[in-house]
C-alpha cells in the first residue's frame, strides 16, 4: 500500500524539533552519509536536527590534500612525453607507453582510496557525500580525462564552491582542466565551436531536457570557446580562439561570455527545480515526483541565490526527507554499500586494489570511472545476480579473518604503509567477535537489527537470530555463530536499502 506523499505546499517546510527522535536521526545519517552508528545516532538526538545539520554541512568544507604519488606520476608523465616522441623504435616506444600506463592506474587507484579513507571518517562523510553526488552532476571520467591530477583538482572544485552558490560552481567547473578535456572545450575554437559542454551545461547540470533549443546550445557554444588548460598556467583564455560577436540565447541579445551564459540559465525556471530533483533521485527515490512537486523548494533556493549549502539544510531538515514514503526504501549504490559496511564494522579501508577497488567495480561502480556524461542511473540497475553475488562476497570478507599470506610484496608494502598511517582495522577478527558476544543471543539480535538495518524489523526474523545463537554448543561454536549470523544480515534483502 502506497502513502500519500504531503501536499508540496507543507512538505519543504522544517520537521518540528517535537518529532526529532533516533529513528529519524539513523535515516538522516544512512541517506546523508553511509550508516548510522549508535555514538553518531546518540549525539544527533542530543544536538538536535537543526546543529546536527550544521555539522554535517559546514560553511567552510575541509579539504583533500593531492596524494604524493599522485603528484610524482604526474610529473614523471611529463617527462615521458619527449621521451615517447624521440623514442629510437617502436619497441623502446612501447616500454614507455606501458610505464605511462602504469603510472596512470596507479594514481586513479591512490586517488580513489585517498578519497575512500576520507569518506569513511563519520565526521566528513555527509559532505564527502555531497561532493560524490555533485561529481554525478558535473561528470568527468578518467577514461577520457586520464590525468589522475586532473580529476583531483575537478573533486576540489566541486568540494570548494559545493557549499556556496551554484552558479560559481559552475564558473570554476567549466574552468576544470579534467572538463575541459572530457567535453571537448579544449578543441572548441571561433571558427568551430563545439557544442558538447555547452549542451550538457543546459541538459545536465543546470536545467534539464526539455528547458531550452537547438539555437540556445549553438549560441552558448560560441561563448565558451577558447577556454583552454595546461600543466603549468591551469585554466587559460585563448584570445584569438574566443567568439566575442553577438549571441542570442534565452531570448537574449548580447556579447555573452560564458560566465554570463551560466548566469543567464540560472535565471531561468528550470534551474529552480533541477537540482532539487536530482537530489530527491540520488537521496530518497528512484522515481521523484514531478518537477513542479519541488517548486517552493526551489523558489526558497532561488531566494537564497541559488546557495547550496542553504539548500542542503533545507533538502536534508524537511518533514518531505522524514516522509514514510521514502524510508527503508532507497537501493544502496556499491559504494554506498561498500562504505556502509565499512563504518558499520568499525573498519578501515583495505588499501589495496583487488580487496577494495576490485569489488567495487564487480559491484558496478569504478570509482571515477562513470558509464557516460550522464553518470550512475542507480535504483534498481544496482541488482543483479553478479552484482549481488559481489556484494555478498564482500560481507564475506570483510567479516572474515585477514590472509595476508596471499599477498604480494607489493601488497604487504601497501599494507604496512597504512598501518603506519594509524589504519589496522581492516577485516573483523576474532577478538571483535568475541567482545560482540558480551551482549548475548537478544543483544546482539538487537543490535544487528537496529543499527544495521533500515525500517522496523519483523520481531520474527530478530528472534531467528536469538534463537540460532542460542543453540551454540559451546563458545566456539557461539562464536562462529555470531560471525555467521552478521554476514547474514549484512547480505539480506534489507541490509541493501537505506
Amino acid at each position: 500500500m502506497s502513502i500519500p506523499l504531503l501536499d508540496p505546499r507543507e512538505a519543504w517546510r522544517p520537521l518540528p524539533p517535537s518529532a526529532w527522535n533516533a529513528d529519524l536521526a539513523r535515516h538522516l545519517l544512512r541517506r546523508a552519509g553511509w550508516a548510522a552508528r549508535p555514538e553518531d545516532v546518540a549525539r544527533a538526538v542530543d544536538q538536535g536536527l537543526p546543529a546536527t545539520l550544521a555539522r554535517l554541512f559546514p560553511t567552510h568544507p575541509p579539504t583533500l590534500a593531492r596524494p604524493v604519488f599522485v603528484t610524482r606520476a604526474n610529473e614523471r608523465i611529463a617527462e615521458l612525453q619527449p621521451l615517447k616522441r624521440s623514442a629510437p623504435s617502436y619497441e623502446d616506444r612501447q616500454i614507455l607507453e606501458r610505464e605511462e600506463r602504469d603510472l596512470e592506474r596507479l594514481s586513479a587507484a591512490e586517488l580513489a582510496f585517498q578519497w575512500l579513507q576520507n569518506a569513511t571518517d563519520p565526521a566528513r562523510a555527509p559532505y564527502e557525500k555531497w561532493v560524490f553526488f555533485l561529481s554525478n552532476i558535473y561528470v568527468v571520467s578518467l577514461e577520457k580525462v586520464r590525468r589522475a591530477e586532473n580529476i583531483h583538482r575537478h573533486f576540489d572544485v566541486l568540494r570548494t564552491h559545493g557549499a556556496g552558490l551554484a552558479p560559481a560552481l559552475a564558473k570554476a567547473v567549466s574552468r576544470s582542466p579534467a572538463m575541459i578535456d572530457y567535453l571537448d572545450l579544449n578543441r572548441s575554437s571561433r571558427r568551430a565551436p563545439n557544442e558538447n559542454f555547452a549542451r550538457e551545461l543546459f541538459e545536465l547540470f543546470i536545467l534539464g531536457e526539455g528547458n531550452y533549443t537547438e539555437d540556445d546550445v549553438k549560441e552558448a557554444a560560441r561563448a565558451f570557446t577558447g577556454y583552454r588548460h595546461n600543466p603549468r598556467e591551469g585554466f587559460r583564455l585563448a584570445a584569438r580562439e574566443q567568439d566575442r560577436g553577438e549571441k542570442t540565447i534565452f531570448g537574449r541579445r548580447g556579447n555573452f561570455d560564458g560566465d554570463q551564459v551560466i548566469d543567464l540559465a540560472f535565471e531561468q525556471a528550470a534551474a529552480s527545480t533541477f537540482l532539487p530533483r536530482e537530489m530527491a533521485r540520488f537521496y530518497l527515490t528512484d522515481a521523484p515526483p514531478p518537477g513542479d512537486y519541488f517548486a517552493p523548494l526551489g523558489e526558497a533556493w532561488r531566494a537564497s541565490g541559488h546557495n547550496l549549502r542553504e539548500l542542503c539544510l533545507r533538502f536534508f531538515g524537511s518533514l518531505a526527507f522524514y516522509h514514510p514514503a521514502w524510508r527503508a526504501s532507497h537501493i544502496k549504490s556499491p559504494v554506498h554499500y561498500y562504505l556502509g559496511l565499512v563504518q558499520d564494522l568499525g573498519l578501515d579501508v583495505i588499501p589495496l586494489e583487488r580487496s577494495t577497488l576490485l569489488p567495487l567495480r564487480q559491484m558496478g561502480q569504478q570509482l571515477y570511472y562513470p558509464p557516460n556524461v550522464r553518470g550512475w542511473v542507480g535504483g534498481r540497475l544496482w541488482i543483479n545476480s553478479s552484482t549481488l553475488a559481489a556484494r555478498r562476497q564482500l560481507a564475506q570478507t570483510l567479516c572474515s579473518p585477514f590472509d595476508e599470506q596471499r599477498l604480494n610484496a607489493d601488497e604487504k608494502l601497501d599494507l604496512l604503509a597504512a598501518r603506519d598511517a594509524g589504519r589496522r582495522r581492516f577485516t573483523v577478527d576474532g577478538d571483535r567477535i568475541r567482545a560482540f558476544t558480551a551482549l548475548g543471543p537478544q543483544g546482539i539480535a538487537d543490535r544487528l537489527c537496529d543499527f544495521f538495518l533500515p525500517g522496523r524489523v519483523d520481531e520474527g526474523y530478530r528472534q531467528a537470530i536469538a534463537d540460532y545463537l542460542s543453540a551454540a554448543r559451546d563458545a566456539a561454536a557461539f562464536e562462529d555463530r555470531v560471525r555467521r549470523a552478521t554476514i547474514a544480515v549484512l547480505q539480506s534483502p534489507e541490509y541493501q536499502l537505506s
